[in-house]
């Protein structure tokens, strides 16, 4: 198949197979929000709410409206899950639950700053949709939140013991670089300039290690590298996404040094975290070789090769490295054949490392609407974008 070819395949698979996936089973008419527990065939097998993938799926929805066209349905979901989150959501801080029972009751408190972030995603895209003040200011009040625990995002729910062995994940810095992008519209510019330049500066300067080529997930508080299992922990698919969201950065800012690292060091990623016996991607890595802490180091998920796939995508879209269009080839290739359930809809999240399916689930507490569909629309849109430029360089 030609570029085109596949775009039409990336952009049917989203409207025709993984969106109505989720408008058919995941809706809860009853007590609001959405159902993220399902099945191979959708049926749902446990009611518990994240509020993370209920702020996923409302962006999905609201992002779909303002790139694609505000169809009833999707906007309608999309308030469906906000008015959940507005409801029950929040603690008296507001910052938001990780967890809450069908009807909107909290199960886990706010330990965990991601619920934050894709509630600010959400309100923002949703905001954006329908011109609606409340949703803004939802979105501004919780990205300021988030600003101001950037140093402690866990706060006092943290585990470690303080001074012993600190460490600062790569997590919070790389989604801000997206965030702060997604929320720009409800900022103040000054605030979108100097998130933008910290972001960059902790990834490309903290978490970067030089001498192996590698983006570590914790390093020490003044960006220096820890010989621990925390310390030496390498996530392929976080490093590959953390490379798509400041290629994105890059291309804004028009900062042509900044493009080429991002995708040297995307390219180098794949190298290191591909799987030569099995193929596919590890999900965890020890920089060193080492046995790595996580016993699931070597299955292979599904958010994890579809951020691949975007990041390639984008690398040979902004640079023409022909390396990323056949990185994406065979990515493209692995994924389909593997993760797409082409009887039931959707895609498997989980596989081992012989890319069996492990759980036939179609999501649950970690997956829910949100990478697939981005990954779908993103890569539809940008072999478009590759497509046309090729035809006009002809």
């Amino acid at each position: 198949m030609n570029l085109i070819q596949i775009a039409e395949q990336y952009r049917d698979n989203l409207l025709n197979d993984v969106i109505p996936f989720w408008l058919e089973h995941s809706i809860d008419e009853e007590f609001g929000g959405f159902f993220t527990c399902l099945d191979r065939e959708g049926n749902v097998f446990d009611t518990d709410k994240f509020a993370w993938l209920q702020g996923r799926q409302v962006w999905t929805f609201a992002m779909l409206c303002n790139k694609l066209g505000k169809r009833d349905e999707w906007l309608k979901t999309a308030k469906h899950g906000a008015d959940f989150m507005l409801r029950h959501g929040r603690d008296v801080n507001e910052n938001w639950y990780f967890s809450l029972t069908r009807e909107g009751r909290p199960l886990v408190q706010a330990y965990n700053i991601f619920s934050d972030c894709f509630a600010a995603m959400a309100f923002a895209q949703l905001g954006k949709a329908t011109g609606n003040a409340e949703y803004n200011d939802v979105a501004l009040r919780t990205f300021q939140s988030i600003l101001s625990r950037f140093s402690q995002p866990k706060g006092s729910y943290s585990k470690a013991v303080p001074g012993t062995r600190p460490l600062k994940g790569l997590s919070l810095p790389m989604i801000l670089s997206n965030l702060v992008l997604e929320v720009e519209h409800v900022l103040p510019r000054e605030t979108v300039d100097s998130t933008i330049r910290e972001c960059v500066r902790a990834v490309m300067e903290d978490f970067y290690d030089p001498e192996t080529g590698l983006i570590m997930e914790n390093v020490t508080p003044d960006g220096r590298l820890s010989d621990s299992f925390e310390g030496r922990l390498v996530s392929p698919g976080h490093s590959l996404e953390s490379m798509w969201f400041l290629m994105d950065i890059a291309h804004r800012l028009g900062d042509e040094a900044l493009m080429l690292k991002c995708k040297d060091i995307a390219l180098r990623m794949l190298e290191f975290g591909w799987d030569t016996s099995f193929e596919g991607i590890f999900y965890f890595m020890d920089a060193k070789g080492r046995p790595p802490q996580q016993l699931e180091w070597d299955q292979k998920l599904w958010w994890v090769h579809h951020e691949a796939i975007v990041a390639m995508l984008k690398g040979y879209r902004y640079t023409g490295d022909e390396r990323c269009l056949q990185w994406f080839h065979r990515l493209h290739n692995y994924t389909w054949r593997h993760f797409r359930d082409a009887e039931f809809g959707e895609w498997f999240g989980y596989l081992d490392r012989r890319g069996e399916v492990l759980l036939p689930l179609k999501g649950g507490k970690w997956k829910g609407c949100f990478h697939v569909p981005r990954s779908l629309f993103l890569s539809w849109k940008t072999l478009e974008e590759i497509a046309v430029s090729q035809t006009v360089t002809v």
